[in-house]
């Protein structure tokens, strides 16, 4: 029988980098695609309050957002609350052009589900909340949605 030699210490192979660029650059053009920039700059604050009783909304590509509170600039603006449409501040006879301006930017299947959200400071006083359900109601907008956090409720 005949014996098997090893010829000297084998080393191992260099790992190829070369496909290496093209793993990153596809990764980095993934997460380019799927991740949503923020569409709005808040100029109020929102400290929302807390509910039990919260459903999450099945798709917010037909959410458009009005959002009440106290400024953040109060030393410009004050500290009264203000009504804040996309990334400028409103008065309440603009919401109706706001919500005509929504749903032509939506598809013509989606305008029919078209819902407002209404994420509001939990100090705002209910007059400005009322004048704005009201000239929503003008709009045609009745699918009203207020947004809040969930309240954590312990258990004894």
């Amino acid at each position: 029988m005949s014996r098997f030699k090893k010829q000297g210490s084998k080393e191992v192979p260099a790992i190829s980098t070369s496909s290496l660029p093209d793993i990153i650059f596809m990764l980095l053009f993934f997460f380019m695609v799927t991740t949503v920039m923020r569409e709005t700059t808040l100029i109020v604050r929102t400290k929302l309050p807390e509910a039990t009783e919260v459903q999450k909304l099945e798709k917010k590509s037909i959410v458009s957002y009005i959002y009440i509170g106290p400024p953040t600039q109060s030393k410009i603006y004050g500290t009264e609350s203000r009504i804040q449409l996309n990334d400028h501040f409103a008065v309440v006879d603009d919401i109706q052009e706001f919500v005509v301006l929504e749903r032509e930017a939506r598809e013509e299947a989606d305008r029919k589900f078209l819902t407002t959200s209404l994420k509001v400071n939990s100090d705002t006083k209910m007059g400005i909340v009322t004048d704005v359900k009201q000239e929503l109601r003008k709009a045609s907008a009745f699918k009203i949605n207020y947004s809040t956090l969930r309240k954590v409720v312990k258990k004894e």
